[in-house]
């Protein structure tokens, strides 16, 4: 079950980079920093700016360089991605017969846990190093029950290094284990172990890094400019955040998270749910619609606690459908009308007019020079130190002697989502000196610095 998801994930996902879908935020990044260490080069994004670890400490990344010395490409990072959010199923499967449920029982939760629609739909958005964190933040809960100390603290760290911002869901977690679970040796390590990173990450490397403070907090602006200032505001001025927590918004995003296991949860056996807090309060009191939804990565911490609590709760007797079939009928509805498989019918072919103008472009492009092109054509042109894609500038026009190639689609212009800005970039590329266009059709261009042509 676990190999056939992977497959089916890692094929949609191919399929969507294939069709030149996917952008810079976060395949482009990720593929470019990856492929640099493989290199032995600095791992700075040409995007970002600054070096990687600058981007949520995310130090977890550095072994997929491995995969990029048999052969450097961004489908290593979608097969990772895939095999890792299928494998959750795996603990959860072990956890559930650790319950005491039968194996029918555990088969169906694991069954349910892959037809979760957040899976299918973050595998989909681009690559995020936090899915790796998935399937090892219900492995640690299986070796707190077990008494596998050893295990427990390996894979904590291994989470730890997957985002900053885990750090918060490890100190829940460490918090549950010790209260509610009576795990006090993993509690107190996880509990620990989550606040200490959180402040060396987001006081320390971050800014060491990025020369700045952690990128997210701009989403909490109206709670304060700074990670400490914002949890200060937290503590003293909770009416700032009321109106957030109160809201239709916030009630329409818990439906959203609940509807697919609803059948599954009850009141009794919510406790796992203590881990989730930190997750949920980000995305609750987030600017960012995206947070709120189950198409990007930012709930990906709530899922495994969802999962424990069904588990609790069917070990319990409890929950609304007890037969497999009915909970299987159900996690089938829940995928159908929250899973995002229609795109590939209409959204992801909007720009198949010009895939083989588009394909035929890249190949001419030889050399590890700099390059600036669109949002969607980047990630399959990152395996350089510096990249850049075109965005709406309102300021003052590029600099193009930067580049040794530019390549444009104007029928598509993805991310400026303005075809007149980028006709009016060709047509300067056209009248300049310093750039020859090499290539022309289906409304794709590709220019060439004269000091590259022999």
């Amino acid at each position: 079950m676990i190999s056939i998801s992977a497959l089916i994930l890692f094929g949609c996902s191919s399929l969507r980079h294939t069709l030149f879908q996917s952008g810079v935020f976060d395949l482009g990044i990720y593929d470019q920093v990856v492929y640099l260490m493989s290199q032995g080069q600095s791992p700075i994004s040409s995007f970002l700016g600054f070096h990687h670890m600058g981007n949520h400490a995310a130090w977890a990344v550095y072994p997929l360089a491995l995969l990029y010395k048999i052969y450097p490409s961004p489908y290593w990072l979608l097969a990772v991605q895939a095999v890792a959010l299928t494998l959750g199923a795996l603990p959860t499967w072990y956890l559930a017969r650790q319950a005491g449920l039968k194996e029918s029982q555990a088969v169906t939760t694991s069954a349910v846990y892959l037809l979760y629609p957040l899976i299918f739909n973050v595998n989909l958005f681009e690559f995020h190093p936090e899915v790796m964190a998935v399937p090892v933040l219900l492995g640690v809960v299986l070796a707190a029950r077990l008494g596998k100390v050893g295990w427990f603290c390996l894979g904590t760290i291994f989470i730890l290094g997957c985002k900053a911002a885990l750090s918060l869901t490890v100190a829940a977690m460490g918090f549950w284990l010790l209260v509610f679970e009576k795990r006090r040796v993993c509690g107190a390590i996880a509990l620990i172990a989550g606040i200490t990173w959180f402040l060396i990450a987001s006081q320390v490397i971050i800014p060491l890094f990025s020369n700045d403070e952690v990128a997210a907090v701009s989403r909490y602006s109206y709670l304060g400019d700074s990670v400490l200032e914002i949890a200060k505001n937290l503590l003293l001025k909770p009416q700032l955040v009321l109106g957030r927590i109160f809201s239709l918004d916030t009630l329409g995003y818990l439906a959203l998270l609940i509807a697919p296991l609803i059948w599954g949860l009850a009141p009794r056996q919510l406790t796992p749910l203590v881990s989730a807090i930190p997750a949920l309060a980000l995305n609750i009191l987030s600017d960012k619609q995206a947070q709120r939804d189950l198409i990007h990565q930012y709930s990906l911490p709530i899922l495994p606690f969802l999962i424990l609590a069904v588990i609790a709760s069917l070990s319990a007797g409890k929950g609304w459908f007890k037969n497999r079939r009915t909970i299987i009928l159900w996690a089938l509805l829940a995928f159908m009308v929250l899973g995002k498989y229609s795109y590939f019918w209409s959204r992801y072919l909007r720009s198949i007019d010009t895939w083989q103008a588009t394909r035929q472009a890249i190949a001419q492009i030889q050399t590890k020079g700099a390059v600036l092109t669109t949002h969607s054509i980047a990630p399959h042109l990152t395996h350089r130190p510096f990249v850049q894609f075109t965005d709406d500038l309102s300021g003052s026009p590029p600099d193009f002697k930067q580049f040794e190639y530019i390549l444009l689609n104007t029928r598509h212009p993805d991310g400026t989502r303005n075809p007149e800005f980028a006709n009016k970039l060709v047509n300067q590329l056209k009248n300049n000196d310093y750039f020859k266009m090499t290539y022309q059709h289906d409304d794709v261009y590709l220019f060439v610095n004269n000091s590259s042509i022999k």
